[in-house]
């Protein structure tokens, strides 16, 4: 379920004088508190999404973890659907937090003058390629959930009893599909599920009132109503998108009289990793690895969990043995693994089944099983938090420019 956004409309929470002066004194203290818990509750987030250490332990150590172990629920295994529904879910926490951060009884003035002048409108262009990598997230997970269906026929199949040739045909056929469409090196099939997807998934066709909001006259509103219609061409990649996000993304060295330029820099950092997670997890446009990982400084806090989990990122890529790959979600691979050992005993196949051979392939289809049952769960919750994310992102980045279009006007006011 996604977080319930508690600030609600920011605009109707803020006012903006002709004398640009906000109407709450907040003292620079204040200002000063408010950035560094963004900052922490940021932190405290993200290691809640890194694996705990495993450290070798006594026979005490281990009674005394199993003791506590039910005290505090473990996180998911990290590239699970049940971890990126929780890492969404802090995206969606830090994202309502920073624009409280942002906006409200801030004095406005500031989003005209450097340099937040040049940080919000990177910020608000990385938005907008967020848009389309959601848009090809959407699609690749309409794309496993094809590969779902696909093992669940193998499912089907070989569960009959007892196991014949006609069964073991129809189970190989549809893991011998699963298994091609997962090392594809071209992009069609890609396309046409995203087509499909597209069609579903109508946050780009209907708003909140079932129809796309009037066009307004300003470049950077262009620019999004083109990036919630378009469709995606062959020369599309999610990793460039990420490396274009990855521009300009530099920390402030100090000297910003506005104090908001760390933490537009940290939520632009934290929406690049957050994409950057679900490209490298979930099947997109192209089959090509991990794209580089962002570089983030190391003597910032809220840093920290972020590395440590591009680190745990990295190891995962480097155990599989083949660049072609359909992504690193946990479920994926391990749906991955099941039907390749179930392809090479239908390749094998002579009736009737030994009794050990039997007990071998009834566990990989329960395992089988067992995935298709999480995947059938979980990727619906999943597609609808990426929604959820679309739409914050949509409504934040509206809210922003409406900040910045009353400053314009008040700048340009010319007095009678």
């Amino acid at each position: 379920m996604p977080p319930t956004d508690h600030h609600g409309s920011f605009l109707n929470r803020i006012s903006i004088r002709r004398n640009q002066v906000t109407s709450v004194d907040v003292t620079h203290d204040q200002e000063l508190e408010e950035l560094e818990l963004f900052q922490k509750h940021l932190s405290d987030r993200f290691l809640q999404l890194l694996p705990p250490p495993q450290l070798p332990a006594t026979g005490e150590q281990q009674q005394e973890n199993q003791t506590h172990s039910g005290d505090t629920p473990e996180p998911p295994p990290i590239l699970s659907i049940a971890w990126f529904r929780k890492l969404l879910d802090v995206y969606l926490c830090c994202e309502s937090e920073f624009k409280a951060v942002l906006i409200i009884n801030r004095d406005a003035s500031h989003f005209s003058k450097p340099p937040l002048d040049r940080l919000l409108p990177e910020y608000l262009d990385r938005t907008v390629k967020a848009l389309d990598i959601c848009n090809a997230v959407t699609h690749g997970i309409e794309l496993v959930r094809h590969w779902e269906r696909l093992a669940q026929i193998a499912v089907e199949a070989l569960e009959q009893r007892p196991i014949v040739e006609g069964h073991v045909r129809r189970a190989k056929r549809a893991l011998n599909t699963l298994l091609t469409s997962m090392t594809a090196e071209d992009k069609e099939q890609n396309v046409n599920v995203g087509k499909y997807a597209e069609r579903m998934w109508s946050i780009g066709r209907r708003g909140a009132g079932g129809s796309v909001p009037p066009a307004v006259n300003h470049n950077r509103r262009i620019s999004v109503s083109r990036s919630l219609s378009s469709s995606f061409t062959k020369s599309w990649s999610a990793s460039k998108q990420i490396q274009a996000m990855s521009t300009n993304l530099i920390a402030p060295r100090g000297g910003d009289p506005t104090g908001l330029a760390l933490p537009v820099y940290t939520m632009s950092s934290t929406l690049v990793f957050v994409m950057w997670t679900l490209v490298t997890a979930v099947p997109c446009s192209e089959r090509v690895g991990p794209v580089t990982s962002i570089q983030l400084p190391r003597h910032l806090v809220w840093t920290h969990p972020m590395i440590g989990l591009q680190e745990k990122i990295g190891e995962e890529w480097k155990k599989k043995e083949k660049k072609a790959t359909a992504g690193l979600l946990a479920e994926i691979q391990a749906i991955e693994k099941v039907a390749q050992s179930l392809v090479e005993f239908a390749e094998g196949f002579e009736f009737p089944v030994s009794v050990e051979k039997g007990d071998e392939v009834a566990a990989q289809v329960a395992e089988l099983a067992g995935i298709c049952r999480i995947l059938e769960a979980g990727l619906g919750p999943l597609q609808l938090q990426v929604r959820e994310v679309f739409r914050r992102m949509v409504r934040s980045r509206a809210e922003v420019l409406d900040v910045m279009d009353v400053v314009g006007k008040i700048n340009t006011h010319v007095p009678c």
